[in-house]
């Protein structure tokens, strides 16, 4: 019946995407007036590369009071399609379950002596994530003309892809995980029934997008585990990856197949961005926070920028640098830390406590170390891409160092943009580590003395030795920017090669 009736009411978009939050947002100002504001990122770019003639859609939810205002006055851009789920149903599934629960989960964040707590109330936020993934089903069924590719995005959304299938089963879906995923040991202390849904929500999917064959191999390995009577995973070595899989443990087989888009840097973008006036006058700033050494030299700089999620791994990254500065004090006064931390996910308290934690630890840090002359920490936490960019530009060593990291495409732009050519500190957790580990110092994340030792090495590095590693650096974080990213993506769950992992 619900094939029957999804088919029915199909539209016309013949490629659409799905994602919690769209490329635009309104705000209402005080005059009552809607202002929209224009998002950025792959999937903008590869919506935009495949021309307006596409008959795209873009289906995402309304986050905020301006975009439910905008669903209510009939407001909207065109090829954008917000869903005004309301405002406690999205907090239960994005706060609830996506971030509380399944970003935990794939980024192995759990202090299990306490916490997960599989209890009463997350039963009540699963059925508000159950009814948010139903919501983007049915509107997708709607919306969605007979054979449309629909590409899926996140672990926002685990469930669409099963939902829509029976819905549609006409449409060819992709679902792409923008995080890493958990290893079968981990994921396993989700509740049984639990974890079945989000497995079998995922291979209603066509085809499965991961950052790395690492994380799509974890997946493969949850799916096996989960159901071994009916789910098989299958990765030949040189062929593609897929997944077969039946409802009833009898023929007839389904397939997903499996595929790997390492997401890369826009070179064009970041680089004429980077050179605009506001990001001038922002190095300027920057540069007198920083100061120079007593011999009167430009001090070095190790530049970080995050948001202050839990996974970034901030807090041992300063004490990596205050290990560098007990161990090599002839460092002293000649290196500045410029850290940005720009705070993320502060309804919740544990991001707010980490937040905390960050700028505590900083002002620490100068406390201890600094003179009247040298602040060894500028740390700023209000967002501001001209800065980052400011910053880029006058790394000398770039930090990146999370606990996990699906990419991390602040590894990536960061030697894209870098006047000078800057060493990376890289940690082995980072999506991006199977690209740039030639060019990079690579730590064990949790191991401060071993960041210290790295940091140590990169700040020593010749200028000769770090600009042609960033030259290669620059070329690996390139290698697909984010248009081809999503059109890979798109070709292959198009005609004639939606049953190909690669």
């Amino acid at each position: 019946m619900a094939s029957t009736q999804g088919a029915a009411e199909q539209g016309a978009a013949k490629v659409l995407v799905a994602s919690n939050r769209g490329p635009v947002s309104y705000e209402v100002r005080d005059d009552g007036s809607l202002h929209s504001k224009r998002g950025g990122g792959g999937v903008v770019s590869g919506l935009s590369a495949i021309g307006p003639d596409a008959g795209a859609l873009w289906v995402c939810s309304a986050l905020s009071d301006g975009d439910r205002e905008a669903v209510r006055r009939g407001v909207g851009e065109e090829g954008v399609r917000m869903l005004p789920i309301p405002a406690d149903v999205h907090a239960d599934a994005y706060n609830g379950i996506a971030n509380s629960v399944l970003w935990f989960v794939h980024h192995m964040l759990y202090q299990t002596p306490l916490e997960p707590v599989f209890d009463a109330e997350f039963r009540r936020q699963w059925a508000a994530y159950e009814t948010y993934n139903r919501a983007f089903a049915e509107e997708l069924a709607r919306q969605a003309a007979p054979g449309a590719a629909v590409l899926v995005q996140d672990y926002h959304l685990c469930l669409v892809p099963g939902m829509l299938r029976e819905l549609r089963p006409d449409v060819r879906i992709g679902h792409f995980s923008h995080t890493p995923w958990a290893p079968a040991e981990y994921f396993a202390m989700l509740p049984d029934d639990i974890r079945s849904q989000l497995v079998w929500g995922m291979l209603g999917a066509d085809r499965l997008g991961f950052l790395t064959w690492r994380w799509a191999q974890a997946f493969m390995g949850c799916a096996g585990a989960t159901d071994p009577q009916r789910i098989t995973p299958s990765w030949p070595s040189g062929a593609p990856k897929s997944i077969e899989h039946t409802t009833t443990g009898r023929p007839p087989l389904r397939t997903t197949w499996i595929g790997v888009h390492g997401l890369g840097a826009d070179a064009e973008f970041l680089r004429e961005r980077s050179h605009r006036p506001d990001v001038e006058e922002r190095m300027t700033a920057l540069r007198r926070e920083i100061g120079t050494a007593p011999d009167g030299s430009a001090r070095r700089t190790i530049v970080r920028v995050d948001r202050t999620e839990l996974s970034k791994n901030i807090v041992r990254g300063l004490l990596s640098y205050r290990q560098l500065l007990d161990d090599h004090p002839e460092w002293r006064e000649r290196v500045v830390h410029v850290a940005f931390a720009y705070p993320s996910r502060q309804d919740l308290a544990v991001y707010r406590d980490y937040t905390a934690e960050v700028q505590r630890l900083a002002d620490e840090i100068n406390s201890h170390y600094g003179t009247p002359t040298w602040t060894p920490v500028v740390l700023h936490v209000k967002d501001d891409f001209a800065r980052s960019l400011a910053a880029y530009r006058l790394a000398d060593v770039a930090l990146v160092n999370p606990v996990r990291d699906g990419m991390n495409l602040v590894a990536k732009e960061v030697p894209v943009v870098s006047d000078e050519g800057c060493a990376l500190v890289l940690s082995r957790e980072a999506g991006a580590y199977e690209e740039l580990r030639d060019d990079a110092l690579t730590v064990n994340p949790y191991d401060v003395i071993d960041t210290a030792r790295a940091l140590h090495e990169a700040l020593s590095m010749g200028p000769a030795e770090r600009a042609e590693r960033s030259k290669r650096l620059a070329a690996a974080a390139t290698a697909l920017p984010p248009a081809q990213w999503f059109l890979d993506q798109l070709d292959a769950l198009g005609a004639g090669t939606a049953g190909r992992g690669v």
